[in-house]
C-alpha cells in the first residue's frame, strides 16, 4: 500500500503569488514604496522574486520591530503555505505594533 494520494500539489508560481500577496498587504493599509511596504512611513516588509534560485522563490525581509532602521528576519517563500505563514506572522506583528502605540 502506498502513501501517495495520486496527485501532486500545483507548481508554485512566485510571480503570481507575489502579486496576490501585494494585494493582501495593500488591504492591510500598508503603503507600497518600491519593493517594500511601509506603515506610518517605516518599512515593515520587503519582497522580491529570486530568479537565480533553483525553484521559484520569493525573498522576503520582515521587520522585527517598527523602527526607522529595523532589524530584519530573512525568509525564503517556496510555496503558498509559506506565503500564508508570512501573512499570519505579519498580521500578528501589525497588531502588536498598533497596541504599542
Amino acid at each position: 500500500m502506498s502513501d501517495e494520494f495520486g496527485f501532486a500539489a500545483p507548481a508554485f508560481k512566485a510571480d503570481d503569488a507575489l502579486l496576490q500577496f501585494k494585494r493582501t498587504l495593500r488591504g492591510l493599509q500598508l503603503s507600497e514604496r518600491g519593493s517594500g511596504f511601509e506603515l506610518r512611513g517605516k518599512r515593515v516588509i520587503t519582497l522580491e522574486v529570486d530568479a537565480q534560485a533553483h525553484a521559484p522563490t520569493i525573498k522576503a525581509q520582515l521587520a522585527r520591530r517598527l523602527a526607522a532602521t529595523p532589524e530584519w528576519d530573512h525568509l525564503a517563500l517556496q510555496s503558498r503555505a509559506d506565503v500564508r505563514k508570512l501573512e499570519a506572522e505579519l498580521k500578528k506583528r501589525l497588531d502588536r505594533w498598533q497596541r504599542e502605540d
